[in-house]
């Protein structure tokens, strides 16, 4: 499991933005945010830099 340091969610909203990017990467199985927390989880065979680019195009700063 990777977890990465998400800064910019502020909502709801926002964690299911950056769920469905991540699961949108290919080999991710399952995805999680908190942005109460500032952290996103994300689970499967997958580059964590593949996923930070994913957070970073839905609009978020991301950090491995």
């Amino acid at each position: 499991m990777y977890t990465i340091e998400v800064d910019g969610m502020a909502c709801d909203g926002c964690e299911a933005n950056v769920i469905d990017a991540l699961s949108a990467v290919p080999g991710v199985e399952s995805a999680d945010a908190d942005h109460e927390r500032g952290i996103a989880t994300a689970d499967g065979d997958v580059d964590v830099d593949a996923l930070v680019a994913a957070i970073e195009e839905a609009g978020y700063g991301a950090t491995a």
